[in-house]
This record gives structure tokens, C-alpha cells and sequence, in this order.
């Protein structure tokens, strides 16, 4: 999986949203527009590259993007396999 793209697509999730004229109502569309159409594996990805402060690719995620990730983190965490 590549970092680098997963944040490319997340800051272009969160530009679209960005214009939103009410923040928290962005930052949810943000958040749900990843947990909706993102598979698991890419929202772990994410999620980790941006939990890595060393991770260059994390660090090019946009305010909003981190914004609405922090607020909405519960319901972007994949649940775990079945065993």
C-alpha cells in the first residue's frame, strides 16, 4: 500500500470538503466519505502513517485531513478479523 497516495487521496477528500461552511459537519463528511468508501486495509494504512511522526507521508496530510481523522478515529478503525 502506498502512504504517499492513500494521503493524496484523503487531502483531495478534505480540499472538497474544506469549503464546507460549517467545520464540524466537514469534518465529519471527511471522516465518513473514508469509512464508507475506503477498504480496511487503507484506513489501517492511513491511520498508521499518520500515527508515525517519522512518516513523510503522513506528514503531508492537511490540517482538516488530521482534523477530522483525531475527531473521528473510533469509527475509521477497521474492526477486527473474525478468527
Amino acid at each position: 500500500m502506498n502512504n504517499e497516495h492513500l494521503i493524496d487521496m484523503a487531502n483531495q477528500i478534505g480540499a472538497f470538503f474544506e469549503s464546507m461552511p460549517d467545520r464540524d459537519e466537514a469534518l465529519t463528511g471527511i471522516a465518513e466519505h473514508i469509512r464508507r468508501f475506503w477498504e480496511p486495509r487503507m484506513r489501517r494504512a492511513l491511520l498508521a502513517a499518520l500515527d508515525d511522526p517519522s512518516s513523510e507521508a503522513g506528514q503531508r496530510a492537511t490540517p482538516i485531513v488530521r482534523d477530522a481523522i483525531a475527531a473521528h478515529r473510533a469509527s475509521l478503525v477497521p474492526a477486527a478479523a473474525p478468527a
